[in-house]
């Protein structure tokens, strides 16, 4: 069984890793400002926000598996979709279904760890992310060097779709039964438990962060330091690497420094690393910073998911909606707020507010209880 999250883990990362190797190309091909772009990449965070609390609903009703399911296909196929798009209104669609479709995947997928994770009676949430990390440094590396020979991006997602459902249909065959009621579900509550409020702080700020990454660190490296487009797809792909070995490394460094002070140190990691990136005059020196991302990012969502799996209040997937759910907007809501700040001065300059963001991890992190 952990087998089989693993793989729904690493297909959702694949996806994810494939749409932002061409990012680029599909902004250069439609012709798109960064103030443009960033408005059209805002339609996927409209899709989440429909998705992810009927998500969290359904999964207390039906049950995470078959959600994840569902969800999985329509992400996979959502790709060609993506390059398809012939203006900016069109990819705006698309992203809408991308980001229903991804939200609810992420809902699901993490619901099924947390109840995988409990019936092993110890941490092992990391080592899913870490799959997560893995696919999408092997979809961007892949995706650089597909883009390198010059293979159009439909061509590309078109193939890498048709791989991925495949993977993702043997994986989500047979999944943990984990639904909580048979009947009609109780009603949403009235009042948020304070615990849910903070780690739904924390995952928007790291999930923010990843999404800059994804989303901006291609064109970054393309415009400040003249990358091609190989190298350009190179700086998630370190991103990636760190995070992903990070996360293979966490369930033992969470065990050892304790949840708050992992979020802390860790946090102050990420902080460092865009501020070299950002400082660097060489590419090479910003790769290098933007792998001290990853590695300060790596633990931080899963110790925060983790802990909603848990809280006292709520029902699971409910919980699991929430946080994930106000991260996950912090995933794609925060990559057009760049490109707004973008236009107004520099891409440059609009990443700094990542770097706050990241430091302020520190201070969040004083709220969260180790027994959570």
């Amino acid at each position: 069984m952990r087998l089989r999250v693993s793989l729904i883990f690493l297909v959702h990362g694949l996806v994810v890793g494939t749409w932002v190797s061409r990012i680029p190309a599909i902004q250069t091909a439609l012709k798109l400002s960064p103030g443009t772009f960033g408005l059209t990449l805002l339609a996927a965070a409209l899709g989440s926000i429909v998705a992810m609390p009927v998500a969290g609903r359904l999964i207390d009703r039906e049950g995470s598996g078959r959600l994840t399911m569902l969800a999985m296909f329509v992400f996979c196929c959502s790709l060609p979709l993506l390059a398809f798009a012939p203006n900016e209104w069109c990819l705006a669609g698309a992203l809408f279904v991308c980001g229903a479709a991804a939200g609810s995947m992420d809902v699901g997928m993490n619901t099924q760890a947390v109840v995988l994770e409990e019936s092993y009676g110890r941490s092992i949430m990391s080592s899913f992310h870490a799959l997560f990390s893995a696919g999408g440094m092997g979809g961007s590396a892949i995706g650089g060097l597909i883009a390198s020979l010059g293979i159009a991006p439909l061509r590309h997602y078109i193939g890498a779709s048709v791989i991925l459902i495949i993977l993702g249909f043997a994986s989500t065959r047979k999944l943990i039964e984990d639904r909580q009621h048979e009947a009609t579900p109780s009603p949403l509550p009235v009042r948020i438990p304070k615990a849910v409020v903070g780690l739904a702080a924390i995952a928007f700020t790291f999930f923010l962060s990843e999404g800059a990454m994804a989303d901006w660190s291609a064109i970054y490296l393309r415009e400040f330091l003249a990358a091609g487009p190989g190298t350009a797809a190179m700086g998630y792909a370190a991103f990636s690497i760190t995070m992903a070995i990070g996360r293979m490394l966490g369930d033992a460094v969470i065990q050892r420094l304790g949840r708050r002070r992992t979020l802390e140190w860790f946090s102050l990691i990420a902080a460092a690393g865009l501020s070299i990136a950002l400082a660097a005059h060489t590419i090479w020196l910003a790769l290098v910073g933007f792998a001290m991302v990853g590695a300060g990012c790596c633990v931080i969502v899963p110790v925060a998911f983790a802990a909603a799996g848990r809280v006292q209040g709520l029902s699971r997937g409910v919980a699991m909606a929430a946080v994930t759910g106000v991260g996950y907007l912090g995933l794609v809501l925060g990559p057009p707020l760049i490109g707004f700040a973008a236009q107004a001065t520099t891409l440059r300059t609009a990443l700094v507010l990542v770097v706050v963001l990241c430091a302020s991890g520190a201070l969040l992190a004083r709220g969260v209880k180790e027994s959570e």
